[in-house]
């Protein structure tokens, strides 16, 4: 295997939750050394949230965390503690990449702000992740990705008309947001390489999760409309929906947005009048009879399976596929042939299933997956091993209760 491109590269990583660690878990997936920093006292929220391995709730056994957190170290310092100092220092003057995503005044509290890790590392690179950012009138605004999703504007575009906004599922921006991060991060890493540099990046991560929303809001800047609610309708193209298939809860995903493509629906369903009916024959005809159209549509997928329906018509060239779920993600020919899911364990969890790089590169692929770390599993390691510290320093840190 070609060496790891990150190799050699070291983050300190105080995110959490969802939106900074899947980012990190990118630079991990790809050679970098993280040491993820939390506390018995403070532990990762995402330790807390479900799913948890056979139902049972506790600090080890959720599988959101070992699947934002395998192959990273981690170390259980008090950065509360003012006996924690030196270890920080000798952190920040270790790390290459410092990450955090709490509110603004968080780092700042620890002394641990860009201006104050600068002086001590001259070169590192910071990266801060929150809600909206750190500089404007609703900076100091703290909150998680479903709130974001409303801030960004999601929940006034998702659902429909006749009811109240349902937003998109769970908390969305933090499944965005960490595509820019790593963009960011790795921007800076290159300036800093070129130039020998360091740089800090203020990411809002409801601004990034707006260039989701590009059409709605051009649509307004450009013409003064603005987007709502409409279901699976859309503005371009009918039939645009998802419709009943035969079976418990089964659908099927439908679009055409040529004419060929609903003249190849139209026959494929035994509806070939449908081409030449004046109601469907053209594409404003279309859009203008949709609710008409997604009916006699839905009779049709109603008599089949979801599978069927969806082989019958992409075998005639009409876009179309099953609503998956979990179960059948799980078990996808597409995904297995790709290797996304892995397997990872620890001594209380387990082993569980992960998701692996999504990305494949030809001559530097993801690195082999790595445990998920306990609480604190590491502390030794990066201590003595990484930061130099002597067994009776260390001793003195357990006892002044900066290591818990």
């Amino acid at each position: 295997m070609t060496e790891a491109p990150l190799k050699g590269i070291h983050v300190l990583d105080f995110m959490w939750v969802m939106a900074g660690p899947a980012a990190t878990q990118y630079l991990s997936q790809y050679g970098a050394t993280l040491v993820r920093v939390e506390s018995a006292s403070r532990i990762d929220t995402a330790r807390t949230l479900q799913p948890f391995k056979d139902g049972q709730s506790g600090p080890e056994r959720s599988g959101l965390y070992a699947n934002l957190n395998y192959g990273k170290l981690n170390l259980a310092l008090n950065v509360t503690n003012p006996a924690a100092r030196p270890v920080l220092d000798r952190l920040v003057r270790w790390a290459d990449v410092i990450t955090e995503s709490f509110s603004p005044k968080g780092m700042a509290s620890m002394a641990m702000d860009y201006e104050a890790c600068k002086k001590l590392n001259p070169g590192v690179i910071m990266l801060s992740s929150c809600l909206n950012g750190h500089y404007g009138p609703e900076a100091q605004l703290a909150g998680f990705g479903t709130m974001g999703a409303q801030l960004a504007g999601f929940g006034e575009l998702a659902g429909w008309p006749d009811r109240a906004p349902a937003g998109p599922f769970g908390a969305y921006t933090d499944y965005i947001a960490p595509k820019f991060t790593v963009v960011a991060l790795l921007a800076a890493l290159e300036y800093r390489r070129r130039t020998g540099k360091g740089q800090y990046i203020d990411l809002s991560q409801a601004e990034a999760s707006q260039q989701f929303l590009g059409p709605a809001l051009l649509d307004y800047t450009v013409n003064g409309v603005v987007d709502s609610r409409a279901g699976n309708t859309s503005q371009e193209f009918a039939p645009h929906g998802v419709y009943p298939c035969r079976g418990e809860d089964d659908w099927v995903a439908i679009v055409c947005e040529t004419e060929d493509q609903f003249a190849a629906l139209a026959t494929a369903t035994g509806n070939a009048a449908w081409a030449t009916d004046p109601r469907f024959a053209t594409h404003d005809g279309r859009l203008a009879n949709r609710d008409t159209l997604d009916a006699l549509l839905g009779e049709w997928t109603a008599t089949r399976t979801r599978d069927e329906a969806e082989s019958l018509l992409i075998a005639a060239g009409v876009p179309a596929h099953r609503v998956s779920g979990a179960s059948d993600l799980a078990t996808d020919p597409q995904l297995m042939h790709r290797g996304h899911f892995g397997k990872v364990s620890n001594a209380e969890l387990g082993e569980v299933t992960v998701e692996t790089s999504r990305m494949r590169l030809s001559r530097t692929p993801q690195v082999p997956l790595a445990s998920t770390p306990t609480l604190g599993e590491h502390s030794q390691e990066v201590l003595s091993g990484m930061l130099g510290f002597s067994e009776d320093e260390i001793v003195e840190l357990v006892a002044a209760g900066a290591i818990e």
